[in-house]
């Protein structure tokens, strides 16, 4: 009985081995140690084309040049004493590429007239008001964030000639008054010009407009989609006046990335951002926007793929269940965990590449991890054929269609009318998003995506 029970057992026990699923243990290959998405980003320059209409600088200007403008209290040395006020608006007009302005004053004088003869001074003291017309005339430049002016009093009309009545008889003291405009010429002058810079000084407005646009922002809530734009530095033209506007072009050095899960952190610093002159800009916006795919997300769409496929012939198949990735020596890592004929997880490794047809990322000379082949080789060489890896292949790939469409839409709310401020409205087109190239870090994959277009600003009605 002995001798029939022994045999029997080891049939079953091997006949329940022969129909069991086989465990696969393939050592794990280790992913990198970091954590933070690091890389090395690729820089955009956006072109800024800056229009500013004379009368906004007109009504800024006469909010800095208000009523006294010009204070001289003693008689001695020139027989003069005069208070200068504005009168009326500052009216600007361009002339041949200068900037004249008008301006309405009112003096109030005190003159001492008379002679002195034979020891005795015969002096006498009036008051006058008098009111003129002084034009000036002023050439247009740019300075350390604000707009400059070398300005020159072009003519200064008495509205009534200066005279005084004695004995009867009106005697012009235009002699008297006409040298003292000598004396407050180069302070209206400073203080025009003064009025000028002050009342065009773009870099509140520029600083608070690039820090608004640094801020991160959501442009997808089902794929948790952030896009963020980071400024290096900002470029600047001369300033040109022509057509009754103040034309100048501005560049934007700057970094831009498109994130997916939680809000990324915006680094923008008032402080580090500077101004630098250059005598041309390129005219168009060349755009290159970093679309950050972590491998958890990446790894939850490749899943999806693998949904209700079955990888295999006849009564050896199995199913993917879970997709990891991770990267190991500038090589994409893919941990499949598989249930079927066999059970465990396989290890494959290949280079990320680029679909420009379908746009999607692909892995290229994708194969078994060594360790991994090694292992089918013994346990389930059908899996480690080369066509069920082509199978795989061919299903390890994800759509970046979004990320090109997220990046294109990232910029649309900044082409549209877009006011960081009062008064302050950009306009401009982007052409399609193309693919650049592709990065791995430790914990995400980057496609970099470029594009370019044009943009310009314009300034009406600042406030």
């Amino acid at each position: 009985m002995k001798n029939l029970l022994i045999p029997a057992l080891l049939t079953v026990t091997l006949l329940t081995s022969c129909s069991s699923t086989k465990k696969i243990q393939a050592l794990r290959p280790e992913p990198g140690n970091t954590t933070d998405v690091v890389y090395q980003q690729s820089t955009s320059f956006i072109n800024l084309p800056v229009t500013i209409g004379l009368t906004d600088i007109e009504i800024q200007t006469n909010k800095f040049l208000t009523g006294l403008i010009y204070e001289d209290k003693s008689l001695e040395g020139d027989d003069i004493a005069m208070q200068v006020w504005k009168t009326a608006p500052i009216k600007f007009t361009e002339q041949k590429g200068k900037l004249q302005s008008v301006v309405p004053i009112k003096v109030t004088a005190q003159v001492r007239y008379g002679t002195s003869a034979m020891g005795i001074d015969m002096h006498d003291t009036r008051e006058f008001n008098l009111n003129a017309i002084v034009t000036f005339t002023s050439k247009v430049g740019l300075s350390n964030w604000k707009m400059t002016t070398e300005t020159d009093i072009a003519s200064l009309e008495w509205t009534e000639s200066p005279t005084v009545t004695i004995a009867g008889r009106k005697v012009a003291i235009t002699y008297l008054i006409n040298p003292a405009v000598k004396l407050f010429k180069d302070k209206i002058e400073d203080k025009l010009d003064k009025a000028i810079s002050e009342s065009v000084n773009f870099k509140p407005q520029v600083l608070d407009a690039l820090e608004k646009i640094s801020t991160p922002y959501l442009t997808s809530e089902q794929y948790e989609t952030w896009f963020k734009l980071t400024p290096v530095e900002l470029y600047v033209t001369d300033a040109q006046l022509s057509k009754r506007q103040i034309t100048m072009d501005m560049g934007l050095k700057c970094t831009m990335e498109t994130t997916v899960g939680q809000q990324p952190k915006s680094n923008f610093k008032k402080e580090s951002v500077t101004l630098k002159s250059v005598k041309t800009m390129p005219d168009k916006v060349s755009a290159t926007v970093a679309a950050v795919s972590t491998y958890d997300s990446a790894s939850k769409i490749i899943t999806k793929n693998f949904q209700g496929q079955e990888f295999g012939e006849g009564s050896r198949k199995v199913t993917v269940q879970k997709v990891e990735l991770w990267s190991k020596d500038s090589k994409m890592i893919v941990a499949l965990d598989m249930v079927g004929s066999i059970n465990g997880t396989i290890y494959l490794s290949g280079y990320p590449n680029y679909n420009a047809v379908t746009k999607e990322i692909y892995f290229d000379q994708m194969d078994y991890v060594l360790d991994t082949k090694s292992t089918l080789m013994r346990t389930a060489n059908w899996l480690a054929g080369g066509i069920i890896l082509k199978k795989i292949q061919e299903t390890c790939r994800y759509s970046i269609k979004q990320n090109l469409e997220d990046g294109k839409k990232s910029l649309q709310p900044y082409l549209t009318n877009y006011s960081p401020m009062p008064g302050i409205y950009v306009n401009g087109t982007l052409d399609d998003f193309v693919f650049d190239k592709v990065e791995l870090t430790n914990n995400a994959i980057i496609a970099f995506i470029k594009g370019s277009g044009k943009i310009d600003l314009k300034v009406n009605g600042m406030k």
